[in-house]
């Protein structure tokens, strides 16, 4: 009979503990959608700065040797490839952070339903 109360303050205390984890997973999706829209800007930034670096080594090799757009489409072109080259760097590491994660969290949960 003293086994009774017990099992029910376990199924008591279970359903207590998922609905903890289930408002904590709908948190870290605002926080995941936070954390894209940072990494997105992020990425807009050195492409637009690639550019800008461009355009501004041309413009003034230009202004100095007298050559008007020649350095400047030269320059616009590496800082375009150099800004894409730092651009996807940083989508590959999202990328890996994310599987990190995704592979963190599927271990965490085979582990859970080993033991349960």
């Amino acid at each position: 009979m003293s086994n009774e109360p017990d099992r029910e303050r376990l199924r008591q205390l279970e359903t207590r503990l998922k609905e903890a984890k289930g408002e904590e997973k709908q948190k870290k999706t605002g926080d995941e959608a936070y954390n894209q829209a940072s990494f997105a800007w992020q990425m807009v930034i050195e492409l637009t700065v690639g550019l800008l670096i461009g355009f501004g080594i041309g413009y003034g090799l230009d202004a100095l040797f007298g050559t008007k757009p020649i350095f400047m489409v030269l320059f616009i072109m590496l800082g375009f490839a150099a800004g894409m080259k730092v651009m996807l760097s940083t989508a590959a590491q999202m990328q890996k952070k994310a599987e990190d994660a995704q592979n963190a969290q599927t271990t965490a949960e085979e582990e859970g339903n080993g033991r349960g």
